[in-house]
């Protein structure tokens, strides 16, 4: 038998591990994220199961299997569904027919509130979502203007007009997102539980890609700054007016906060990019379809939150142009270095070599000098070595002498030079 590779079975088994809820018309759902402040993605998952195991024995529901990232059971009257992300947890609450009065938001009070108060988190979103049956247009406009904001209302049919959804993407006065669904008669309950678990996951993607927003406008600020020091010190330097330590000093500051800027928010501003992706294919998903003149959930994106997000990336592709440049100023002021260390070395040869003429003539001189030294006292040897035989003859040693000089100092010269030309060579 051919053995199965070890996680077989478990990567097969996460295609199906988060199947969507069967819910019929009329139905309620509540939805809240829950998200670490800081470091969410490494956070310890243990404490979010053991909150949602604490909610689970306050309605002696069973536990999820160990390890498990998901959860869907009864609670109560209720229906929980339970899912861990990267970043965060979700919490979504399913229940049969709808409040008579809309998106009163007595869903939540199934959440006691000291438990809420010991989340291992903060709320990043809440939702409350009304399906209600097939309504005429003129129903449904007349409830939607009651509902939300005009101004910011967006509205479609989806999914081949098997339902009409619609928000404004604002936060009520119970701090929740309101949705609203309006499926046909023929519907199946797959496909409504499809739709609302699409406006849970839009709301919350769009959240989430948000975050990069604040991070990204304190940043513009510090890249202001920062640019406006590059440009002194690339320009100080063009003009020959910077001292190389200073610039040296100015460009390490700059490159160092640089880096650790762009370390800081490349995580942020990859999941930006991550999360963006997810809400465009969440709403392509829908096939949405023009209701009454009004926006879609698309257009209401394209408006709202695409601005947002290319003001992310305009940040992050300056900051890193803003690296490229600083790395380039280093570049020139390595070169400015390198030229002014050449042209230290090519002074330093002048000077060497005038060093050396200097000496090459003072020692010519000194060897002129030793002739005359040598000279001296081998015409002393000389006189007194042909005295003896001068006398035979009747000649004095002065004449000895003066007729030795001349021998003698050629002599001692071309001595003196064949040692030197040997040496030299």
């Amino acid at each position: 038998m051919l053995r199965d590779h070890p996680r077989r079975y478990e990567l097969a088994n996460e295609l199906h591990a988060r199947p969507f809820p069967a819910l019929s018309a009329p139905c309620r759902a509540a939805f809240i994220a829950i998200k670490r402040e800081t470091d969410a993605a490494n956070r310890d998952r243990s404490a979010d199961r053991a909150h949602l195991e604490a909610l689970l024995d306050r309605f002696g529901a069973s536990h999820p299997a160990p390890g498990a990232t998901h959860f869907f059971g009864q609670l109560g009257k209720h229906r929980l569904k339970w899912e861990s992300h990267t970043e965060f947890v979700t919490y979504t609450l399913f229940s049969d027919g709808v409040a008579d009065r809309p998106f009163d938001g007595a869903m939540f009070d199934v959440f006691p509130e000291d438990w809420l108060a010991d989340a291992p988190g903060v709320r990043l979103t809440s939702a409350l979502l009304r399906v209600e049956g097939a309504a005429t247009p003129e129903e449904i406009n007349t409830r939607l203007d009651d509902w939300f904001v005009p101004e910011s209302l967006a509205v479609s049919r989806v999914l081949d007009d098997s339902a009409t959804i619609a928000s404004d993407f604002r936060i009520d006065t119970n701090g929740h997102i309101r949705f609203a669904a309006f499926v046909k008669d023929t519907t199946g309950e797959r496909r409504v539980g499809r739709i609302v678990q699409r406006l849970c996951e839009i709301e919350t993607y769009k959240t989430m890609a948000m975050l990069a927003l604040p991070r990204a406008r304190k940043l513009s600020g510090d890249l202001g700054k920062m640019d406006t020091e590059l440009s002194e010190l690339v320009g100080a330097l063009r003009e020959g007016q910077a001292q190389t330590e200073e610039t040296l000093e100015g460009l390490l500051t700059i490159g160092s906060d640089l880096e650790t800027m762009l370390a800081r928010s490349s995580f942020r501003f990859g999941a930006m990019e991550a999360y963006e992706a997810l809400v465009q294919q969440r709403i392509s998903v829908l096939r949405e379809e023009r209701f009454g003149g009004r926006q879609t959930f698309l257009e209401f994106m394209m408006r709202r939150f695409d601005p947002a997000m290319r003001t992310c990336r305009s940040v992050q592709a300056r900051m890193e142009a803003l690296a490229e440049r600083a790395k380039r100023a280093g570049d020139l002021l390595s070169t400015r270095v390198n030229v002014d260390r050449s042209e230290q070395n090519a002074r330093l040869l002048k000077s060497m070599d005038e060093r050396a003429a200097t000496q090459l003539r003072l020692q010519r001189t000194v060897e002129g000098l030793s002739v005359v030294a040598i000279s001296y006292y081998a015409l002393g040897l000389v006189s007194a070595i042909f005295y003896p035989l001068g006398a035979r003859f009747d000649v004095s040693k002065e004449m000895i002498s003066a007729l030795a000089v001349v021998p003698v100092v050629a002599g001692v010269w071309w001595v003196v030079r064949r040692i030197r030309k040997r040496v030299e060579s």
